[in-house]
């Protein structure tokens, strides 16, 4: 397992400092601060009054927050922490020589450095000046610059990102005001004008409007102030982006590489509690069936006419005890809005696993699993029916080609193992296994290991596209996320099946292993899927697959078999409804190497670069084999020029 950052102590709501009535911020701290920036170390220090510093490592602006006189906590600072370089510190007339003693030394020695530096100062504006606006919930700011700076590049990317901050539905409303004083009425400028001039340093302010809680009542709106911190986050690194681009010789290659990297003790601590919650128990293995062979014989020789009992492994967690714990997480203290995200979704799904676990056989899985896995769209259905309509079905005891030459359990095995020790010859970290069991359907990977059914013969043609599948996308990917220091990239962030099994399933193409059949089978899935949330039983969806679509008794049995596991698991569907969202990803000409770091899902990716982004995580520490090959290459190449699920018939192989 990857090795985890430094992890260095959680910035706490009431710093160490708190009790001390006043003390000053004395030359020689102040020249120790300078000195730490400049060895491009991390700045983290207490001021007088709850006042708090915080600069990740050496960057060309500061967000600036003076507290109210008398105030010891608002609402506004929750907004700047998280971010990579800010300063909440006191705004009494007492303490302001201090104060602008230090925001113009970092300024001063930081501008040295890029050839420009920028201030940018928050404050809560009054609820009068925000008084037109409805409803009283909008989120607004108020953005104040010089008349010459209200134009630029750097204010016009601020203003459209804050214009995106949405709360239920509603737009923020952003105003710019020309002012000669973009810092808080009646307080004075921190830096003086010839420091200003001086050094190329630029300033702009923000007033926000007080909607984080109700004013009358003092109730706090959590969620509200999550989409406002988020979405003020990236409308600062977008200014900040163009600034730097326009003012410095600094060069990112990203927005969000101005975003923080080091990350404080207790983000590891949640990942680890979510993660150990997440390997008490393997939720795929739970609800599959450990009696499919037997089940199958059993249906035959009552001639298809009784649905199967199917048997299961015992539950290995009590679902209730494990939620309690689940929910004493305390995420709500995570400061980094991207992470804090992350781990509130995958607090969800966990949760909804859960109580599915608990469910297991009964008719509320199948709601609980609508939740996880959506219904099944219209156009994701009518693709699956062209599919089938497209490709007639080959009348074979096993979906066509009853005489091809196959591989049994072992031989397979063999083949998996030889391609896993390739791996270990790039990374030797690799330990995942192979094993041959009779307790699972088909083949599958399971925390990192292939499980092959003793019983599993597989098709000559159908190996490389099998191992490309299960190995060299299933174990690439969950290895790749044990290298990274988030643990939840492994165990799989919420709704990483979709995109995992769409790659797996490309990769089957990429390969040249997307056979006619194989597609055929996928688009069974879904209409399978379809027949399950049109309230269809066992015996029924089994007749449609059969008589309507021309699949085999054993095709149509495995299918079906899958498709009401556990009480109507819908997971089946995201195969394809996956294949084609990683056609049209491609089809916006991005890249797949972001893909390939860890489990997570395609509504994350953004997070997830924005995390790549920051050197939060890191590049794959292995790439799918297939892709060295020169076919792969020219496969790839071809398919990005159309982007359809039907494109690929032409392509699968017979």
């Amino acid at each position: 397992m990857s090795e985890r950052p430094l992890q260095t102590a959680q910035e706490p709501t009431t710093p160490r400092s708190a009790t001390a009535s006043h003390h000053e911020i004395s030359d020689h701290s102040i020249a120790a601060i300078i000195k730490r920036l400049e060895l491009g170390q991390t700045v983290k220090r207490y001021l007088p009054h709850k006042g708090y510093l915080h600069i990740d490592r050496q960057l060309p602006f500061l967000i600036v927050y003076r507290r109210p006189a008398g105030v010891l906590h608002t609402d506004i600072e929750q907004l700047l922490r998280g971010e990579a370089a800010y300063l909440i510190i006191d705004g009494s007339e007492e303490f302001f020589p201090e104060a602008s003693r230090l925001v113009t030394a970092i300024a001063s020695a930081m501008a040295k450095s890029f050839g420009a530096f920028l201030i940018i100062e928050m404050w809560e504006g009054s609820a009068e000046e925000f008084a037109a606006l409805t409803p009283d919930f909008r989120p607004a700011f108020r953005v104040f610059a010089h008349r010459s700076m209200l134009l630029s590049d750097m204010i016009q990317r601020f203003t459209r990102a804050l214009e995106r901050v949405k709360v239920q539905q509603v737009c923020a409303s952003v105003e710019t005001v020309a002012s000669t004083k973009p810092w808080p009425s009646g307080l004075p400028r921190l830096i003086s004008a010839n420091s200003m001039r001086a050094h190329r340093i630029q300033q702009f302010g923000v007033a926000i409007r007080p909607v984080l809680r109700n004013v009358e009542t003092a109730e706090e709106f959590p969620l509200l102030r999550r989409s406002i911190h988020r979405g003020l986050g990236r409308a600062i690194r977008q200014s900040v982006f163009a600034f730097v681009s326009d003012y410095t010789t600094s060069q990112p290659p990203h927005y969000h590489a101005l975003g923080p990297r080091s990350l404080v003790r207790l983000v590891w601590e949640v990942d680890e509690a979510l993660a150990k919650i997440g390997d008490q128990f393997d939720f795929l293995l739970t609800v599959s069936p450990t009696n499919t062979a037997q089940a199958w014989e059993l249906f035959k020789r009552n001639h298809y006419q009784q649905a199967p009992r199917f048997l299961y492994r015992p539950i290995p967690v009590d679902p209730p005890l494990v939620k309690r714990a689940l929910y004493r997480i305390p995420i709500e203290k995570i400061e980094d809005p991207a992470l804090e995200a992350l781990f509130r979704a995958q607090q969800r799904e966990l949760d909804l696993k859960l109580s599915m676990l608990e469910d297991r056989n009964t008719s509320r899985f199948f709601y609980a699993s609508l939740q996880l896995y959506g219904q099944v769209e219209n156009k994701l259905l009518n693709v699956a029916q062209a599919v089938l309509q497209a490709l007639p079905p080959d009348h074979g005891p096993d979906e066509g080609m009853p005489t091809a030459k196959k591989l049994d359990s072992q031989e397979f095995a063999q083949k998996a193992e030889a391609l896993l020790n390739h791996y270990r010859s790039i990374d030797p970290r690799l330990t995942s296994r192979v094993e041959i069991r009779d307790d699972v359907m088909g083949v599958m990977v399971s925390q990192g290991n292939l499980l092959i059914n003793k019983r599993q013969k597989i098709a000559v043609d159908r190996v490389d596209a099998l191992l490309a599948h299960e190995v060299g996308t299933h174990i690439v990917t969950y290895f790749n996320g044990l290298q990274q220091p988030l643990r939840q990239l492994h165990l799989g962030l919420p709704d990483y099946e979709e995109l995992q099994e769409g790659l797996a399933v490309f990769a089957e193409y990429l390969v040249g292993g997307l056979t006619k059949p194989r597609l055929r089978l996928l688009a069974g899935r879904v209409i399978a899927a379809h027949h399950l949330t049109e309230g269809q039983d066992f015996i029924s969806v089994y007749r449609a697959l059969c008589q309507d679509y021309g699949f085999s008794p054993r095709t149509a049995f495995n299918l079906t078999t899958r498709i009401f596991r556990g009480g109507g698991l819908l997971k089946d569907m995201v195969y394809f409804r996956g294949l084609q969202r990683v056609l049209d990803y491609l089809g916006k000409g991005e890249s797949l190497d972001p893909l390939w770091i860890g489990k997570f899902g395609a509504k994350h990716l953004k997070i997830i670069n924005e995390l790549r982004w920051r050197k939060v995580l890191k590049p794959a520490a292995l790439i799918p084999h297939y892709l060295d090959n020169s076919t792969a290459q020219a496969r790839l190449k071809k398919i990005t020029a159309n982007t359809q699920v039907l494109s690929l018939l032409n392509e699968a192989e017979q």
